[in-house]
């Protein structure tokens, strides 16, 4: 049994269309944290719908906001919590990408998923698992999670953009070079990356600037 996500929603600045960019919010964040992110980008992407769904629980490490599943060395649940947490979430967020390609009528190459810490690591751990490959995946400042299941689970293999501030304190920098030897190793031909040169646990101007590229490119608009 899938739960529905409340997600924020910016137009198309055109008022048609063509694609859609799926914001995944990071831990005790929610949708409307990233959603921002369209304002910049919305003048050179104008016929992209942009969406931000909220994670599926309450965040118990920060109450007014939400998580895609609990992590045991900030709240304090179980190995066992976290994984059965990340299973739940990532049927959550497979239906709601279906859910969003039916509803906009949208196939899955006119859909890019870009990801901040917690919604990277949802990102990178569902979109490989999924039929069809999505136009690519912006994943900022996150991690791979189980990368050793990766080489027999996956499925598809979207162009993944890796973004990572040099100076991060919550997700080491070293999960970049990580992620992007498993992602390779199990098969990806494109995996970009791009390193925030003294940037915190965020997105600096640089990051953004090179993940528009990569988006207008995958998604046809450059």
């Amino acid at each position: 049994m899938t739960r529905a996500l409340n997600a924020g929603r910016k137009e198309p600045k055109s008022g048609e269309v063509r694609a859609a960019v799926i914001f995944l919010h990071g831990y005790g964040a929610n949708g409307a944290d990233l959603l921002g992110l369209a304002d910049p980008l919305e003048d050179h992407m104008p016929d992209t719908l942009f969406l931000a769904p909220d994670a599926p629980e309450a965040c118990a490490g920060a109450p007014m906001g939400y998580q895609w599943f609990p992590i045991p060395w900030i709240d304090g649940s179980s190995q066992e919590e976290s994984e059965d947490g990340l299973r739940r979430a990532s049927a959550d967020l497979d239906a709601f990408l279906d859910g969003v390609m039916v509803d906009e009528d949208l196939l899955p190459e006119q859909v890019m998923v870009v990801g901040f810490s917690q919604g990277t690591m949802m990102g990178l751990h569902v979109l490989p698992r999924r039929d069809d490959p999505v136009a690519g995946m912006v994943a900022f400042s996150g991690r791979l999670l189980q990368p050793e299941l990766l080489v027999d689970e996956v499925v598809s293999r979207p162009p993944v953009l890796l973004v990572h501030g040099d100076q991060d304190e919550v997700v080491p920098p070293q999960s970049l070079p990580l992620a992007a030897e498993a992602l390779q190793q199990a098969g990806w031909k494109e995996v970009y990356a791009h390193v925030m040169k003294g940037t915190g646990h965020g997105i600096a101007p640089d990051g953004l600037q090179v993940a528009l590229a990569f988006m207008a490119d995958r998604l046809g608009m450059d």
